[in-house]
């Protein structure tokens, strides 16, 4: 990583020799007032946005460093206000739901997730996130938010220490620092806990106020006397406070007891117009998190149904581990899980909390209520940093417009921190933390996927070459897309030169093209699958031991020997065995 951490601050700080920049003929898209506005030049001094005018009514100085705009979209650096650095987003990380500690310990996991926090936070950067929020962490990543506060290639982290709250997971129990959860079963317990928390220096606190399915409103008020305790010892201290809730009743309890933050949307009945009302007298922010649920349902159903963006941008291991629910050797454990999930009753039900998820995210955000994007990342099949687009896509679906989807993402984000008035909008005397877009965003969001620049206090960062390409990336990045049956990202690791052989050197293929009409049949066969049984890297020469089932009713035993060159898989040999 220093290599590319090099690489980096060179060209970040190249636009940095001279204290102003103009970005030049620009079209800025303006979410405070719905419009856009073209042929703008943006002077950027230092980290601060010191002048908008009109092209050609300022003149740019001999020496000033210019950006051209032109055809380019200048939108704020977006926040994904909803995330679980804790958490990696694959198939081990939450062994309270899904409990495999028996073939990859939690503390492995655990340990994984921590040496991975930065190839996260770049890949947040890499999607012009700017700033993140992790509504529930451990102390230990409390910890680790400050070894990356100094770096521009990295964004903004907002950060609680562990949820507290009545019910702890025996998974998660007796592990120190790493413990994501605390215990709190009364009015001294709060007080105890926030508290404790205090040295770590939280940017909020969060409350997972749980209840019980069976009674929900009568233990949600029995459990209310010690949210009020922690919301108003958090208040003392100058911290804000976050709330899980998913029924109306909690949210509603939660709110009056003076919470700042609900996460997750109301799903359990429509919401009415007087409890919008009340969250819009209390200014609350609302993050509706809806494609966590999903990720949860596909990978039970094994059913995980991945795009290109999810596969070219996702942390190849932790996508990558969602796969081995097909191959896991407790076939009557996995698939009790799927059964569960797939029965009439768990199908209904998923899909009425769907359907009111949607219908009151689309009535809270018309009626007012500030909504902000929130994936609810590292969940279970909730990837870090891709599902950021995936999120706003299904706002959109809800029925919410482009422009209250972008307001979402940013100058709505900007005030879970009472920020707006130094993020959140291209406005002069604003942190210059923006994303130039090759396209047109109120047109179509795919458009924030295409992005010239990533802009974070003021230093312009190419986002091509903030992910460092290794050789086992590439091998793991063919090897997601080949068991998500998605040929486009199956091929993009390879060379277009590419050369397949039969080991040693009988040459069976050649370039991508062929190599697309080779393995079409494959990718339409639903059942194929591929598990690497051993996997030996040296250098530029990654050698896996593969099984594939699924091909013609049989299991195929091979070797496959990968040759990278120049960030891309050139060579493959593969050894069939008998």
């Amino acid at each position: 990583m220093k290599t590319v951490l090099t690489i980096l601050f060179i060209n970040c700080f190249a636009l940095s020799m001279f204290s102003q920049t103009y970005i030049d003929n620009i079209t800025i898209v303006d979410v405070q007032n719905n419009k856009l506005i073209p042929n703008q030049t943006v002077v950027l001094e230092d980290d601060i946005i010191a002048d908008i005018q009109s092209k050609g009514s300022l003149k740019i100085p001999f020496g000033g460093t210019v950006v051209d705009g032109t055809g380019k979209y200048l939108i704020p650096g977006f926040t994904d206000s909803h995330v679980h650095f804790f958490q990696s987003g694959g198939l081990y990380t939450r062994p309270d739901v899904l409990d495999f500690r028996n073939i990859h310990s939690y503390e492995k996991e655990t340990d994984w997730v921590k040496e991975n926090m930065e190839d996260f936070l770049l890949r947040y950067m890499q999607m012009g996130i700017t700033s993140v929020v992790d509504v529930g962490a451990t102390y230990n990543f409390l910890k680790m938010r400050d070894t990356f506060t100094s770096k521009n290639i990295f964004p903004n982290i907002h950060m609680t220490g562990p949820l507290l709250t009545p019910y702890v997971p025996e998974a998660y129990k007796n592990l120190g620092n790493d413990m994501p959860f605390k215990l709190v079963q009364s009015i001294e317990d709060a007080i105890k806990m926030v508290r404790e928390q205090l040295p770590f220096r939280p940017d909020f606190i969060k409350i997972w106020y749980l209840v019980d399915p069976d009674n929900v409103e009568d233990s949600a008020r029995n459990y209310q006397p010690i949210v009020k305790a922690i919301i108003e010892e958090a208040h003392r201290n100058n911290l804000k406070v976050a709330v899980h809730a998913i029924e109306r009743i909690v949210a509603q309890l939660a709110v009056e007891s003076g919470a700042d933050y609900l996460v997750h949307g109301v799903e359990d009945e429509v919401a009415s117009d007087e409890f919008i009302n009340l969250l819009k007298a209390k200014d609350i922010i609302l993050s509706p998190t809806l494609v966590v649920v999903e990720g949860y349902n596909d990978t039970f159903l094994r059913a995980n149904n991945f795009s290109y963006h999810d596969l070219t941008n996702s942390n190849p291991t932790a996508i990558g581990s969602l796969s081995d629910l097909k191959h896991i050797k407790d076939t009557i454990y996995v698939n009790e899980i799927k059964q569960w999930v797939n029965t009439p009753s768990s199908i209904a039900r998923e899909a009425r909390f769907d359907s009111l998820r949607t219908i009151n995210l689309k009535r809270m955000s018309d009626a007012g209520v500030d909504i902000v994007a929130g994936t609810d990342a590292g969940n279970l099949g909730t990837q870090h940093a891709s599902s950021f687009l995936n999120e706003l896509k299904a706002m959109k679906k809800s029925g919410l417009t482009n422009w209250q989807i972008l307001k979402s993402a940013t100058i709505n984000s900007a005030k879970l921190f009472d920020n707006q008035n130094s993020l959140g909008s291209v406005s002069i005397g604003k942190k210059a933390d923006l994303v130039l877009l090759n396209g047109n965003p109120i047109e179509n969001l795919e458009h924030l996927n295409n992005i010239s620049s990533v802009v974070h206090n003021g230093t312009f960062i190419d986002p091509k070459i903030l992910i460092k390409e290794t050789p086992l990336n590439l091998v793991k990045r063919q090897l997601n897309a080949y068991n998500a049956r998605n040929l486009e990202a199956f091929l993009e690791p390879y060379a277009n030169d590419v050369e397949l052989y039969i080991f040693p050197d009988k040459l069976v293929s050649k370039g991508k093209e062929k190599m697309r009409k080779d393995y079409l049949d494959d990718f339409k066969n639903q059942s194929v699958h591929c598990e690497v049984k051993e996997r030996i890297v040296q250098g530029n020469v990654i050698i896996d031991k593969e099984s594939v089932f699924g091909v013609e009713d049989k299991t195929l035993e091979s070797t496959a020997i990968y040759h990278i060159e120049n960030d891309r898989i050139k060579k493959v040999y593969f050894i069939l065995n008998d």
